[in-house]
């Protein structure tokens, strides 16, 4: 009765709100009388904070809190402060816990299985973003791209098609931001690479500290240590499947520093190769839109001919570069793949990356996520017995702020304890790994110092170039309908909006208007927009 009583109250306030403009013949001072008595009813109903029922205030705050957030999630405004659009988004803690008031512990069961879910993988992001990752090589590239090379432990799983979450703690200790691996996991077993275009002010920080360490010089004692640049990773994130191994013909369409992940695929394929692993890939094409020529060293960051030699006789490799904004190479063009390293940073041992997040071990993820489901249960259960039914406790709010704190204590205490446990086993696993390592002959591992040394061979016979113009994807399709026949053909974007939905028109009207002798297009999309 007083729930519905209450609901009466506010829908006529409303009413009688909606209909004073419509007030005409009545004196002036009814017409305020009446406005006034209708935002006190509304008002009144919106900062009330019932005990039984829904209380309305927790949930007005929830909602700002979303509106808040979703608002700053729009393109323009996240394009044009994406701080604004990170800092905004942690209210997201504001947003569940005024649900939980607002509606009570009941109706907040209906959507805890997704905040569960979600406060799982929180906790476990946190803990992984807790250790301090040394970067043992970062150079700028003259295009302004930074490589950034991470230590990672040698059990860490990802594949060719992952992206990792990075902080600086040198820039900032709360911003973090994505980019793909550039390195395939069989490149080195104990480090990962990074590709970062230098665009705003973070990354343009981040290369200014990178040519500022080149040029301090060596101490001088041991004592003295030289500044360095710390990272913390969350991740590696990205698709469990390698789908870039399903197809034995394969379209790699990249837009600018969209070549980074396909430098990763293209070297994960020659490892495959060389190694006799199972790899389908066989006709390769890869089309590179850049807008100046100076991009054309990121080509050198892999060697392909160190990954496989003699790769041109197991793979079909051609590789097309567009650019858009010259019409002429520049006369001091000579090999593409010539490189000069404006600066290197020093290389240190550093600690490994945590492999807790991410595409990482299964075994202990399952048990992460079974020890607090149970813990969550167990919880809930000791809660009614002995303190909600015993003390006959019917405040809706009460319940729903009790509700939430089991679901966050059984992350913390059963979930934390596997993850302590989990966090105990990786040490075991790195100091074996370690003590193996040392046993090696010195020589036998010189991954990191071989990724220093610059690409300097010339494949001019894969590779082709044209100036003043995009590519034009009728033609490269019709062409490729033409000369591969009837296959599956995987297509592969990484660029900008504009040029995937370019090609994702083409490989829709190739689909439906092909011939029993053509090929059947497969478009996958590996952008992604934050």
């Amino acid at each position: 009765m007083d729930r519905a009583k209450n609901a009466n109250i506010l829908l006529c306030s409303i009413l009688v709100t909606l209909y004073i403009p419509f007030i005409r013949n009545e004196p002036k001072g009814f017409e305020d009388l009446l406005y006034s008595q209708s935002f006190f009813f509304l008002l009144m109903q919106l900062l009330s904070w019932k005990a039984i029922g829904v209380a309305i205030l927790p949930g007005v705050i929830s909602l700002f809190a979303g509106l808040l957030m979703w608002v700053t999630s729009l393109p323009p405004v996240r394009k044009w402060n994406f701080e604004l659009f990170f800092y905004t988004h942690q209210l997201y803690v504001v947003f569940v816990l005024g649900l939980a008031l607002h509606v009570g512990d009941f109706i907040f069961s209906m959507a805890a299985g997704g905040i569960f879910l979600f406060v799982l993988d929180r906790f476990l992001r946190f803990c992984q973003s807790r250790r301090t990752v040394d970067i043992i090589l970062a150079k700028t590239l003259p295009c302004g791209t930074v490589e950034l090379v991470l230590s990672k432990p040698g059990n860490l799983r990802y594949n060719a098609l992952s992206f990792v979450f990075l902080q600086i703690r040198e820039l900032s200790w709360l911003q973090w931001h994505p980019f793909s691996v550039s390195s395939s996991p069989l490149d080195g077993k104990y480090h990962l690479s990074i590709l970062i275009k230098v665009l705003g002010e973070w990354t343009g920080r981040l290369r200014g500290s990178i040519m500022d360490i080149s040029e301090v010089e060596q101490p001088a004692s041991p004592s003295q240590h030289r500044p360095k640049i710390t990272a913390s990773v969350e991740g590696p994130y990205g698709h469990e499947g390698p789908y870039h191994l399903m197809y034995e013909n394969l379209i790699l369409v990249a837009g600018g520093i969209g070549i980074s992940p396909f430098l990763a695929i293209l070297s994960d394929i020659l490892h495959r190769v060389h190694e006799e692993r199972p790899c389908l890939p066989r006709n390769i094409l890869i089309v590179w839109a850049v807008k100046r020529s100076n991009e054309f060293p990121l080509l050198s960051t892999m060697d392909l001919e160190s990954v496989c030699p003699y790769f041109y006789d197991k793979l079909n490799l051609e590789i097309s570069i567009y650019v858009t904004r010259e019409s002429n190479p520049p006369l001091e063009e000579g090999d593409i793949h010539n490189v000069t390293v404006t600066s290197v940073c020093p290389m240190s041992k550093g600690c490994g990356m945590s492999g807790l997040v991410g595409t990482g071990d299964s075994i202990w993820s399952g048990l992460y996520v079974i020890s607090s489901t149970v813990g969550f249960v167990i919880l809930l259960v000791i809660l009614y017995r002995f303190y909600i039914n015993p003390y006959s406790i019917s405040t809706w709010w009460y319940k729903g702020l009790l509700f939430c704190g089991c679901m966050l204590a059984s992350v913390f205490i059963f979930g934390g304890l596997v993850v302590g446990l989990w966090h105990l086993w990786e040490k075991k696993i790195s100091a074996r790994e370690e003590y193996d390592e040392n046993r090696l002959k010195p020589g036998t591992v010189q991954h990191h110092e071989d990724t220093a040394n610059l690409f300097q061979k010339n494949h001019t016979s894969i590779t082709t170039i044209q100036y003043g113009s995009r590519p034009d994807f009728k033609e490269i399709f019709g062409s490729i309908s033409e000369h591969w026949g009837y296959a599956d053909v995987g297509v592969i974007i990484c660029g900008p909006p504009t040029l995937e939905c370019s090609v994702a028109r083409e490989i829709r009207s190739r689909n439906l208007k092909r011939e029993s002798h053509h090929p059947i297009f497969h478009f996958h999309s590996h952008s992604f927009d934050l």
